[in-house]
């Protein structure tokens, strides 16, 4: 319990964070209430956030009734656990697909967003590097999908919400390690269109411009020429 907390659901939450929204479309998707909190992550954390992620210090962060959830895919597990009630079910009831869906999910926490901060971090040989290693990437999700409408087939679920928000950063990706996923990857470009359509996803996705923006401020920050 986070001393001093109050109840019902809170999200300690960034505006451009893609883990963060993440966590907005699950909750919008389920039509449940929540209080947004936006935090401080480039200068002094406040001491909420340190309070309730001592451990990682970062967001987001899902206080329930005052009780600290971390790590965005874990929070995502979480709704599903706490609010068995609302709808849309995000992960599927059999128990081979749910892993598969964790399976991608994962796939996705440790590749895209990882690589992408290399792209526009390094240069020479390293971002070439960084540049193959999102391409492969790119290229075993747009297998996976396929030609199925999302994911998991005809219903928007879990890896559908851990991917979609990242997609707001491959226009600075695209900048950066000079590729198109529009033309190199259609299948997959479609698909973020048709996940772009629905109202969890319009009203919570930054805009491709201002995640560039963004990312020339952390340059600033972190002393990248």
């Amino acid at each position: 319990m986070v001393a001093g907390e109050k109840k019902g659901v809170v999200l300690l939450d960034f505006w451009v964070s893609p883990f963060a929204q993440r966590c907005r479309i699950a909750l919008a998707e389920k039509g449940l209430a929540y209080e947004s909190v936006e935090q401080v992550l480039l200068g002094d954390k406040g001491d909420l956030l340190l309070r309730s992620n001592p451990v990682h210090k970062k967001v987001p962060v899902l206080l329930h009734d005052g009780r600290a959830v971390c790590e965005s895919l874990v929070i995502l597990e979480y709704i599903e656990d706490a609010f068995p009630l609302a709808t849309p079910r995000l992960l599927p009831a059999d128990p081979f697909a749910r892993a598969q869906a964790r399976f991608w999910a994962d796939y996705v926490d440790k590749t895209v967003y990882g690589i992408g901060t290399r792209l526009w971090r390094l240069k020479g040989e390293q971002r070439a590097a960084a540049r193959a290693e999102m391409l492969e990437t790119l290229r075993t999700l747009d297998a996976e999908l396929g030609d199925r409408a999302f994911f998991a087939g005809e219903a928007f679920g879990f890896v559908d919400v851990a991917l979609i928000p990242l997609t707001s950063w491959f226009y600075s990706y695209e900048k950066h390690g000079g590729f198109s996923v529009q033309a190199e990857f259609p299948r997959l470009a479609e698909w973020a269109r048709r996940c772009g359509e629905r109202d969890s996803v319009a009203k919570i996705l930054t805009k491709p411009e201002e995640v560039l923006d963004f990312i020339g401020v952390l340059k600033k920050h972190y002393g990248v020429e």
